[in-house]
């Protein structure tokens, strides 16, 4: 295994890669993703921060879903409402749905990987909550079943999507909020969807807390 490292490394094309400009065009073009998403993802992500604000006032919870990286946004956001973000404040309620091992496999093993967040969506989510539906393709078919899921509970949704939505695009409900990434490179989408998600953490307390 070392010998084949050492070969790979002397070969020429390890020796031509300029490392430090790939990790520079990396920088410029997400840059340039987040300042063309400004345009397009200030307004629903202010819509979002109110809807939220909304439902946790009315004693609702908001419920986030997603897989592999969109997985790992989802338990990001929860943390950040049940715990604070950058004011002091009490705990929002949020749950990931994406945390409980032994619900997630016994549901995968006993239905279907399909299924494990819709059948916690129906057992957890109540009329007046809110679901996070994070799919950087738009097309998870867990994260679609999760949101006919919330529609048949009376809840809203928040998606949070890219490569223009897929299938979920097609299947939010006009009081929906949907929050669509530009660009076509799953990296660059996720990092769009961290930025999305800090800012609506921000206006969310913001709204509740004020602004200094």
């Amino acid at each position: 295994m070392i010998r084949a490292i050492d070969n790979f490394r002397n070969n020429e094309f390890f020796q031509a890669m300029d490392l430090i400009s790939r990790i520079s065009h990396h920088f410029t073009e997400s840059a340039h993703l987040k300042l063309q998403a400004v345009d397009v993802l200030a307004n629903p992500i202010a819509d979002a921060a109110e809807r939220v604000v909304q439902c946790l006032l009315a004693d609702g919870k908001i419920l986030a879903c997603g897989n592999g990286g969109s997985a790992a946004d989802a338990q990001h956001f929860s943390a950040e409402l049940l715990n604070r973000f950058e004011m002091e404040r009490p705990g929002l309620a949020a749950v990931a749905l994406t945390t409980d091992t032994s619900t997630i496999t016994s549901i995968g093993n006993d239905y279907s990987f399909d299924q494990i967040f819709s059948k916690q969506v129906r057992a957890l989510g109540h009329s007046g909550d809110l679901l996070l539906a994070i799919s950087t393709s738009g097309n998870s078919r867990n994260v679609i079943q999760a949101i006919a899921a919330a529609h048949d509970r009376g809840m809203s949704v928040i998606a949070l999507t890219g490569k223009g939505g897929g299938q979920m695009a097609e299947d939010l409900l006009p009081g929906d909020i949907h929050l669509c990434a530009p660009g076509d490179r799953t990296a660059h989408i996720q990092e769009i969807h961290i930025t999305a998600i800090h800012c609506l953490c921000d206006a969310i307390d913001c709204l509740l807390l004020g602004v200094e």
